[in-house]
């Protein structure tokens, strides 16, 4: 028999946000934190803005030598990670450090570090000055093995890498692991600082971010008619999955259970979702029967909506494909609108947002969507302009990552 799932923390470090009743408070509120970008000139840049961290200062949070040798993701990362440890309340020296693991997630690792090392030695003539904090600064690997180390959590220790998939890939396995009784707790979650010269760059070239430079805060308009591009944004997302008996029997809170996750891919393109929405709509279905539900018994579901053109409207049909024809009471919200879109952490951002609203019963807006594409199947209730009050029981959470993975994690509140 499987054992059940919960979760017992959450911590949070995002643009709109440096802790969860912060965070959570300018979610509800829908108030964006996209500005031009301050650490590095992008004026040559299509796209001139992001959502970088406010008021951010690693001193605040770790000692000067930890802030040494990690880059901005691994910070990233021990930040969140020891804000949900603190608000899980669970004690390792009651615990055997082997039953407690970390599955981290990142899908750009430490970019900032290795362009900054590269720049240096090509503006040095290539004299090799690397510093011997480099690969351990960089590897994707580096969050969760950090986070162990700092803690003294023994048990399974890896990193996923799934491209904006990730966080809810990093979260399924996590499940897994602590349902087969391989562990009793597992810190899950993922950390992204993107917003680096060749990362943006990059993502710039493809033509993939919105161009609204007039207007930043307005950028990100999943389901409208004008959307353009997504958002970047950086931050961290933690949750502390926990064995339900374990956390039962020591009086843990618990924010909800998970009741379905499930993987797919799409296997058609590098960076295009399937035309037919293939594998979104498999990866939906199997979390669905593994969760013994159907669409009709979900209350609030987190889309990936990024405010693509293509990719907005692919995910919309797939959802319509699974709910029917009929007006459904199931309540849909693009946050990304607010928060931007975090990569790979943007799953465990979403999931943390899906968990507090089953707790305050409240669904935040999709902000910025003023016209929704016509396009868009008429039968999907998105929830635009302000936070709906509701009773929220059951949840779902979707992601899409390039490489064409889809991730879906279903949670319920107990």
């Amino acid at each position: 028999m499987l054992n059940r799932v919960v979760v017992t923390g959450l911590g949070v470090l995002s643009p709109n946000g440096n802790d969860l009743p912060s965070f959570w408070s300018n979610v509800v509120n829908g108030i964006s934190a996209v500005n031009p970008i301050r650490r590095f000139n992008a004026e040559h840049f299509r796209t001139h803005f992001a959502g970088e961290l406010q008021h951010y200062d690693a001193a605040h949070y770790l000692d000067k030598g930890l802030i040494k040798k990690t880059d901005l993701f691994t910070q990233y990362a021990l930040i969140a990670s020891d804000q949900a440890i603190k608000d899980s309340g669970f004690e390792l020296s009651k615990m055997d450090p082997f039953d407690v693991g970390v599955i981290w997630g990142s899908g750009q690792g430490g970019m900032d570090t290795f362009e900054k090392q590269v720049r240096e030695y090509v503006l040095g003539n290539g004299q090799p000055r690397f510093s011997p904090f480099l690969i351990p600064k960089f590897i994707a690997n580096m969050s969760s093995g950090m986070i162990s180390i700092r803690n003294g959590y023994m048990g399974i220790n890896y990193t996923t890498v799934s491209a904006c998939a990730t966080s809810n890939t990093a979260i399924m396995d996590a499940f897994n692991y602590i349902r087969l009784g391989k562990a009793k707790i597992i810190v899950t979650g993922c950390s992204e600082a993107p917003i680096t010269p060749a990362v943006f760059g990059g993502f710039s070239a493809l033509k993939a971010m919105s161009t609204r430079n007039d207007d930043p805060t307005h950028a990100s308009r999943p389901f409208d008619i004008n959307r353009d591009g997504f958002v970047m944004s950086e931050g961290a997302g933690v949750l502390i999955l926990e064995d339900y008996d374990h956390a039962v029997k020591r009086g843990a809170k618990i924010y909800g259970e998970i009741i379905g996750a499930s993987m797919t891919a799409d296997a058609y393109h590098m960076t295009a979702t399937h035309p037919e929405a293939l594998g979104a709509i498999r990866a939906m279905k199997l979390a669905l029967q593994e969760a013994n539900i159907t669409m009709d018994d979900v209350d609030y579901l987190n889309p990936h909506a990024t405010s693509t053109p293509v990719g907005d409207l692919s995910e919309a049909k797939a959802i319509a494909s699974i709910t029917g024809t009929g007006k459904n009471k199931m309540l849909i919200s693009a946050t990304k609108s607010i928060t931007g879109h975090l990569l790979g952490a943007a799953g465990v951002i979403e999931a943390i947002i899906t968990l507090m609203a089953m707790k305050d019963s409240i669904v935040p807006p999709t902000i910025n969507t003023s016209e929704l594409d016509p396009a868009i199947p008429s039968n999907l209730n998105i929830i635009t302009k302000d936070a709906v009050n509701a009773n929220i029981n059951i949840t779902l959470s979707n992601t899409f990552g390039f490489g064409g993975h889809n991730a879906t994690v279903i949670f319920k509140k107990i």
